[in-house]
């Protein structure tokens, strides 16, 4: 039910052409697809090994299809994830199960049916054809719904982007007649039919935008322009309002989308984005990570495989504060020297690969205990 009933639904192409959807859309997609998907092989003992000659990285984090690179993939996923709160993609499986290829599959033409047995297929009409696909056969994201199906954006946010084109037509038309209001003219006599209709279309240009134009009133005529409601002479503001509103509706700081706001989630620019990376991105890149494995994983790649997308390079801080935290790092014995050096993609050193730690870093039981000295290597603790 419409929270305004007669509210008609924008379609798509119609909710793009508002510059704020596109821009929310445009963010949201192009930094996820933007994010490398990497692909870890588990050992027994837990460990994580990058599967870089496994076919599911190649297909994953190199070449979703024949036709698309991952970039324009996924961007074309969230395009559909965040207008109609599904996205789908075919699955092609090699002999053996394992996935192939992701074919992207418009939301309008898909339909998720529940079986009476509790599974699910989907049809998918293509012309007058109709295709039926197994669940597993299916990637499926889904935006926030009942769990089996996710709810249009559009169709609930109808109301705002109603509100939105209507206020994007009067300003069009009020700025295509030159921002210039109607007016009254007025004559000490009065007028016939016939001249009524001759003064209103000799004098027709002073209500309308031809701004260099000059009018000579004659017989004692004069003009009396009509001002416009501020609402109507001026809709900034309600634009301004519905920018900030659409930006509700997408989860994204009116600020990426390059708004003059900047008041919200800090004082600066660096706690806006990092707040849209943790309260917004994050999740996207859980709900994707987790479609991933329950959809185009086969069972025993669940059971060895693990899939990650990477947040670090939307995360990382400057290049003052990484150094602090490499030094902390190195220092405590956390990290090698050259494992910082690779996170920077400098090349390794001679010797950077022992983990070290400051002398002072004992335990108390051992105070007094401890020698240190220096050698060509570095200190070396003796007890």
């Amino acid at each position: 039910m419409a929270l305004v009933p007669g509210t008609p639904i924008t379609p798509v192409d119609a909710a793009l052409q508002i510059s704020t959807v596109w821009a929310c859309v445009d963010r949201r997609g192009s930094l996820l697809a933007s994010l490398p998907i990497f692909v870890y092989r588990l050992s027994s003992g837990g460990e994580r090994q990058l599967a870089r000659t496994d076919r599911l990285y190649q297909l994953l984090h190199d070449s979703p299809n024949a036709r698309m690179t991952p970039f324009e993939f996924w961007r074309a996923m969230m395009l559909n994830y965040d207008l109609r709160g599904n996205a789908y993609a075919r699955i092609d499986r090699a002999s053996n199960g394992e996935a192939v290829a992701l074919w992207p599959m418009p939301a309008d033409q898909v339909e998720p049916i529940v079986l009476p047995d509790g599974s699910m297929v989907y049809k998918y009409t293509l012309g007058a054809n109709v295709i039926v696909y197994a669940a597993e056969s299916v990637l499926h994201l889904k935006n926030l719904g009942n769990g089996t199906t996710g709810l249009s954006k559009l169709e609930f946010m109808a109301s705002t982007t109603d509100e939105m084109q209507k206020a994007q037509q009067s300003a069009s038309q009020t700025f295509g007649n030159g921002g210039k209001p109607t007016g009254v003219l007025m004559i000490d006599k009065v007028l016939n039919k016939e001249q009524r209709a001759a003064l209103k279309k000799n004098f027709a240009e002073l209500a309308v935008g031809h701004i260099n134009s000059v009018h000579l009133l004659e017989a004692n005529m004069k003009y009396q322009q009509l001002s416009l409601t501020p609402m109507e002479q001026q809709l900034l503001e309600t634009r301004k309002y519905g920018v900030e509103e659409i930006c509700r509706w997408f989860d994204v700081p009116p600020v990426l989308v390059h708004h003059a706001n900047v008041t919200s989630w800090g004082s600066g620019i660096f706690e806006i984005k990092d707040g849209f990376y943790t309260l917004s991105l994050a999740p996207l890149a859980v709900n994707l990570v987790q479609a991933i494995r329950k959809r185009v994983l086969t069972p025993m790649q669940r059971a060895t495989m693990t899939v990650e997308v990477s947040l670090d390079a939307l995360m990382r801080a400057s290049i003052k504060d990484r150094y602090e935290i490499y030094g902390k790092a190195v220092q405590n014995g956390i990290k090698t020297r050259n494992e910082v050096r690779q996170l920077e993609n400098d090349p390794p050193m001679a010797g950077g690969d022992q983990l070290t730690a400051q002398s002072n870093l004992v335990p108390l039981d051992m105070l007094g205990k401890v020698q240190v000295t220096s050698g060509g290597s570095g200190e070396t603790i003796k007890q």
